[in-house]
């Protein structure tokens, strides 16, 4: 059998954002590497036919000529390699792990058992087994020699990816010994910034999705990330630029629009904000990110027409989601759409009765609407889980003083003046000029 048949391509990792991860998933891609002819061992004329079966894909012969060879020499290493090969091209995953066992157990510095073993092992979920043959191939040369680059770099980075859920320091650090193999590879450098990234070093993510760039200028994956840890950085025009290079290779990816919008709004670029959400909102009407973005945006540039155009659709199309009738309240309230403004408060409370922000808008509306005793709940309620202050005490002195209930509003009206300090005159002067009409005389 041809040396070059015993090495498989360069191993891909599935780390790749969007469709490549999709497509991919999150473990090492399992690409079983073939042991070199110039093998120290000699090979049985069976183990060489069955090699040849194998290439040939006559499994039912070679598994045949295998049997035969390891049971009557249960340590031939090559034929429990052989037959890790051709167990797992007929998907019998579990009988592959253990025929590469018996293989590295006979020959325990064979680079491709170790490797392969590795690797069916991590596509197992058996991270941390897999990472001790990972490792042990790492410090081990292929058989090939011709291949050796290739294969020590597919070693290195099956190591990184197993790592990085529980041992990322360690993941980076072979991710580093993969870039030395291979500094033009842009798996290497995408891969390493995913990691960096998720481990908020966004600094040096950032660097390697520009190595990433440099390899791929037309990645929209490295695009994405680079912009993400620029904004991570808060390097806001930094994100922008990134965000419309990649825009450029993907103009209708409406995550990228919704981001860019993010970025235009926290750099206070507005209206350009608005266009880039509005073209998000187009190109994804079912994503309910855009329009509540929208109405944010709307509600703090005073916009109210717009903000509650926004949230009433968001409210139609998430009926149960409490924020969003907190805020469609609080629009209305600012509007002076006052019973509009209560119906939303209700609601809100009734899905949320924790959200205590809401209990002040609530007590504020049903004021307006001179439902003085739903008022007084509200900010009793509020008062359980908020600090009182200057204005819960006067909003509920007005309220008890409309009931006629002189002496609570007296109370308040009192404690609302110890706390105002000179803030509110208006109210302050309403307050003392009340206390001389409510209180006894002396």
């Amino acid at each position: 059998m041809a040396a070059s048949k015993h090495m498989i391509a360069l191993l891909v990792l599935g780390t790749l954002a969007a469709s490549r991860a999709m497509a991919q998933g999150s473990k090492p891609t399992v690409r079983h590497h073939r042991v070199a002819e110039n093998s120290e061992q000699a090979i049985s004329p069976e183990v060489a036919q069955a090699e040849s079966a194998i290439d040939k894909k006559d499994y039912a012969t070679a598994e045949r000529l295998l049997t035969k060879v390891t049971t009557s020499k249960p340590g031939d290493y090559r034929a429990w390699f052989d037959f890790g090969l051709l167990y797992a091209a007929t998907e019998r995953k579990p009988q592959a792990i253990e025929a590469y066992r018996k293989s590295v157990a006979a020959k325990p510095d064979l680079f491709e058992s170790n490797l392969n073993l590795g690797l069916l092992l991590a596509s197992s979920g058996q991270d941390q087994e897999a990472e001790r043959y990972l490792k042990a191939a790492t410090a081990l040369k292929p058989s090939n020699s011709a291949a050796t680059q290739s294969a020590q770099l597919n070693a290195w980075l099956a190591l990184a990816k197993v790592e990085e859920a529980d041992s990322p320091k360690e993941a980076l650090a072979a991710y580093r010994q993969a870039a030395e193999l291979a500094p033009k590879d842009f798996d290497v450098h995408y891969s390493q910034a995913r990691l960096l990234e998720r481990q908020n070093d966004f600094e040096a993510a950032a660097q390697q999705y520009k190595e990433a760039l440099q390899i791929d200028p037309r990645s929209n994956e490295a695009a994405a990330g680079l912009a993400n840890a620029y904004m991570g950085l808060k390097r806001l025009p930094e994100a922008e630029a990134a965000l419309r290079n990649y825009l450029k290779l993907n103009p209708k990816e409406s995550n990228a629009h919704l981001q860019l919008g993010r970025v235009l709004a926290g750099s206070g670029q507005y209206d350009q904000a608005l266009v880039e959400y509005q073209a998000a909102q187009q190109l994804a009407p079912g994503d309910l990110r855009p329009a509540r973005e929208l109405a944010g945006l709307a509600a703090t540039q005073k916009n109210y027409a717009v903000a509650e155009q926004q949230y009433s659709s968001l409210v139609k199309a998430a009926p149960t989601d409490a924020n969003l009738h907190y805020a469609l309240g609080t629009v209305l309230m600012n509007e002076r759409k006052f019973p509009e403004s209560e119906s939303e408060l209700l609601a809100c409370l009734k899905l949320n009765p924790k959200l205590a922000e809401a209990y002040g808008n609530l007590a504020t509306v049903a004021a307006e609407n001179q439902h003085y005793p739903l008022a007084i709940k509200a900010l009793d309620v509020r008062s359980q889980l908020l600090p009182e202050n200057a204005g819960t005490y006067f909003l509920r002195a007005t309220s008890y003083d409309h009931l006629r209930d002189f002496k609570r509003a007296s109370e308040n009206y009192h404690l609302f003046l110890d706390s105002d300090g000179g803030k509110a005159p208006n109210q302050e002067w309403q307050a003392r000029h009340r206390l001389i009409a409510i209180e006894p005389k002396k």
